[in-house]
């Protein structure tokens, strides 16, 4: 759950870029300072205001303004990179996704769009031009995303959506009941996908969800509820470490975790 998302990023199907788009831009960077650390920089504004942001030197997430009128969820959003962003989205069309924005160059910096999975799912596909996305940001950083992971009903029908766009190979976690799809890209873990059955949350259907590393997971939750956010689910002890599901004040849901060993 944390080296392989800070490992071949680039490679086509790897997740390259985590981007947030909320309706108040200043709130949401200061949320994210306050409990990453983050500082910010000016990025692509295709889509309206929008900054990178930093941590310990590492560009490791976006952060941008909602547009309205665009039927967006405000939620943390993979970016899978591709070395082609109109095939890719060719390809999600003819395994019955949708493209909601895009392809559309974002700035000079790359190709850009976004798109849903057969099951409801937003992600995102990037191509890049000049800017490859996440840097490669050394196990430890905090603020940095670790691991991406798609919480849906069951992983089957999933799977079969994005190895046939992404070209990855699948494996079950383990021997026990989990139904949990680990995603591979050239051998190395990129992904992961969770079917939660009856548990999936009826307000939000098959989303991702990005895990995000932090020195202490108590301490993070605590001041989570300090800048208002909520906690979904409180701090717990995983074979990859403490973690931990909350929101911040504007509802997107995302992990925080202090890993202890990279999975598989």
């Amino acid at each position: 759950m944390t080296e392989a998302a800070t490992r071949q990023r680039r490679n086509p199907g790897a997740p390259a870029w985590a981007s947030l788009m909320v309706h108040g831009l200043e709130a949401g960077q200061n949320f994210y300072q306050e409990l990453f650390g983050w500082e910010y920089r000016a990025g692509p504004q295709q889509l309206g205001p929008y900054v990178r942001a930093v941590a310990e030197g590492h560009e490791v997430a976006g952060l941008g303004t909602k547009a309205s009128g665009r039927q967006l969820p405000v939620a943390w959003l993979p970016y899978m990179a591709s070395d082609d962003a109109d095939e890719t989205a060719g390809l999600i069309r003819e395994q019955g996704g949708t493209v909601a924005v895009g392809p559309l160059d974002a700035d000079t910096a790359g190709r850009m769009a976004i798109a849903s999975d057969t099951l409801g799912a937003v992600f995102g596909v990037w191509q890049d031009a000049t800017y490859p996305g996440l840097g490669i940001a050394p196990e430890g950083v905090r603020g940095a995303p670790v691991w991406f992971e798609l919480i849906t009903r069951e992983t089957a029908s999933a799977a079969k959506f994005y190895e046939s766009v992404f070209g990855y190979e699948t494996e079950p976690m383990g021997p026990d009941a989990t139904d949990y799809l680990t995603l591979y890209r050239d051998g190395v873990a990129v992904a992961g996908i969770h079917g939660v059955g009856q548990s999936l949350p009826r307000d939000r259907g098959p989303h991702w969800r990005t895990y995000f590393s932090v020195e202490d997971t108590d301490a993070a939750v605590r001041k989570v509820r300090e800048l208002g956010g909520q906690v979904v689910r409180e701090p717990q002890d995983s074979p990859y470490g403490r973690l931990a599901t909350v929101a911040d004040p504007e509802g997107a849901r995302f992990s925080v975790i202090r890993t202890e060993r990279s999975p598989r």
